[in-house]
């Protein structure tokens, strides 16, 4: 038997027995149903080991997702980047794959009422679910007759080996990178709670946390974020963490900042004891900590964290531009390297994305990857979210297309960069929907707009070329970049469902259109931009984009006949742009000829 397909049928025959664990647990508990999130109680896009408990019960690995689990019957809800990754991974293991997004696709709830009798009890953890869904979901099951039990976490009973919450030290983030004093951060903090009739404010996101008070960690897989709480109040600020990870340094920088310092759980004491005002817990809050709080005055509203820490002080735009030039450095050696490896017949997924984290790694300020590297060869390209393992990892020959989505982390800035290279001579359909591709990264980023415009407004710069030609991607076209935080980050978002946070200078977000033919090859090209002002007339503010992101994009895959003069003009002015700012901290000749030859004009 193929090794491959034997592996596929140990890991499902594992996730039936996990289910099956799970549903006994459900009947001592008089459970019909149960839910499983892929969140923490921080709504957490990327979650510590042990709050990966849908990926436990699933074997479903992609970063969005959510599981059901009934007497009978086993469903996972997720998104189009993960489709085609989905449903190699749940095959045979009893889940039915549920394509959000579809017409035909239930919600939840819908397909809930379908599957259990009235009177049944859904159960879900209170901790690790947000108050808005359980809420809603309560409303919607209440019509069938169907209860919600947010009172349960079987997996501290099912799950034997389950890993324990890390006790990584904290470290704190200079000034020389932050930019901007934590006391001033939280002057301009209380301001908008007292714009919003609010005396303290509940900080649960992790990234919130981390830059209100200028720490960092290493707690999430290739984020430096640390599992905490933080109550701001007009006596103190008090920060929740386990104690384990302050070390003598950061606690005397916390004293000093007039922070206090309490263990991580006391927070759910503290919270229902809380009566010093109006409380305002963020939108996220989860279901457990909101009914806690349930007794005092409290608003849910959106963190104004969140739009403080997306417009970038001129330390952190500084730091974004020095970590791109290094960056760019790496990527400039890891692409000429690439193609004579490819040719010696060494090389596979898993090899090229180790070598390009070695360049990575050599270069000032590198902490770590900012998300697993994404290098998809071939088919496997159009698989949205594709992460090569041991069983799939595949040799590159020259020939198709690489798709490879990377960034670092730095200590001075975040990237976020995808580049699709041709290994050999593109075939006609490939330099059709790569051109495609291209268009659309260059439209949006040569958007000018009001500022204040929706990231909902600038998508269909990113999408016309394509749709002309039938052609369309599921994901969003461009995400928020943190500095020295969140790769991906709020509140906006480039998308075509409506996301109505406005876009303002100071902001950073990708342009990342995609095409991704099944079977066959998939193409993104991604650029991190920074929103700068552009003119103001009597019809208000107005702003464009700049590119960030350093790296040659490649031309050899372009239809060029396909492309505007305009078009042309900002490819060419863009790789004189990388040329110049790369060539002069190219020390090697092989690596500075190179970049001269992929900038050529076009």
């Amino acid at each position: 038997m193929h090794k491959q397909v034997k592996n596929t049928m140990e890991k499902a025959s594992v996730i039936r027995y996990r289910v099956e664990m799970l549903r006994v647990f459900m009947r001592q508990h008089g459970l019909h149903a149960f839910i499983v999130p892929t969140s923490d109680a921080h709504a957490s896009e990327y979650t510590i080991p042990y709050d990966e408990c849908r990926k436990w019960i699933s074997g479903f690995s992609g970063s969005a997702g959510t599981a059901v689990i009934t007497l009978n019957e086993a469903a996972l809800w997720t998104d189009s980047r993960y489709f085609i990754a989905a449903e190699e991974e749940l095959k045979d293991t009893g889940y039915e794959l549920m394509k959000e997004g579809l017409e035909e696709t239930p919600d939840i709830a819908e397909w809930l009422t379908v599957h259990l009798e009235t009177d049944s009890c859904v159960g879900l953890n209170g901790m690790v679910n947000s108050v808005r869904s359980v809420e809603g979901l309560q409303m919607q099951l209440a019509e069938s007759g169907i209860r919600v039990d947010t009172g349960n976490d079987p997996f501290e009973e099912i799950w034997s080996n389950r890993p324990l919450r890390p006790t990584n030290e904290i470290h704190v983030h200079p000034l020389c990178f932050a930019g901007e004093p934590v006391h001033d951060k939280i002057k301009r903090l209380w301001e908008a709670l007292l714009s919003m009739n609010c005396d303290a404010m509940l900080v649960t996101a992790l990234d919130e946390i981390a830059w209100l008070l200028n720490l960092r960690g290493s707690d999430i897989h290739c984020t430096p974020l640390f599992l905490a709480f933080c109550l701001v109040s007009k006596r103190e600020v008090t920060l929740y963490v386990n104690r384990g990870k302050v070390t003598a340094e950061v606690a005397g920088y916390l004293e000093k900042e007039n922070v206090l310092l309490k263990n991580y759980m006391d927070v759910v004491a503290d919270i229902s004891q809380y009566s010093a005002g109006r409380l305002l817990l963020p939108a996220e809050i989860n279901k457990a900590l909101y009914d806690v709080a349930a007794d005092s005055d409290i608003v849910i509203a959106d963190s104004p964290i969140a739009s403080m820490k997306a417009v970038k002080n001129s330390t952190e735009i500084a730091g974004f531009r020095h970590a791109m030039e290094r960056d760019g450095v790496a990527l400039v050696k890891f692409l000429r390297w690439l193609k004579p490896a490819v040719l010696n017949g060494k090389e596979t997924e898993i090899s090229i994305s180790k070598k390009l984290e070695q360049l990575r790694a050599a270069q000032e300020y590198y902490q770590d990857n900012s998300f697993d590297t994404i290098a998809a060869y071939a088919g496997h390209g159009a698989i949205v979210h594709y992460e090569a393992t041991a069983e799939t990892d595949v040799p590159l020959k020259s020939e198709g297309f690489l798709l490879l989505d990377s960034g670092a982390q730095y200590s001075d800035g975040t990237t976020d960069i995808t580049r699709t290279i041709a290994l050999g001579e593109p075939t006609q359909e490939e330099k059709l929907i790569y051109t495609l591709v291209l268009k659309g990264h260059i439209a949006l980023s040569r958007c000018r707009f009001p500022s204040g415009a929706c990231g909902t407004q600038l998508d269909l710069a990113a999408r016309y070329a394509m749709w002309q030609e039938g052609y369309n991607f599921g994901h969003g076209t461009g995400h928020g970049v943190g500095s020295y935080l969140c790769v991906h980050e709020g509140p906006h978002q480039i998308r075509m469902n409506y996301k109505p946070a406005p876009i303002s200078a100071g902001m950073v977000v990708t342009d990342e259109p995609g095409i991704y033919v099944k079977g066959k090859f998939g193409i993104r090209i991604e650029n991190t931009l920074l929103c700068v002002p552009y003119k103001e007339t009597e019809f208000g503010k107005f702003v464009q984009f700049e590119p960030l992101t350093l790296c040659p994009i490649d031309t050899s895959p372009i239809e060029t006949s396909l492309l505007t003069p305009v078009e042309k003009a900002w490819l060419n002015n863009y790789h004189q742009h990388v040329r110049s700012r790369l060539l002069p901290l190219l020390s090697e000749k092989d690596d500075a000829e190179w970049l001269i030859d992929a900038t050529k004009e076009i």
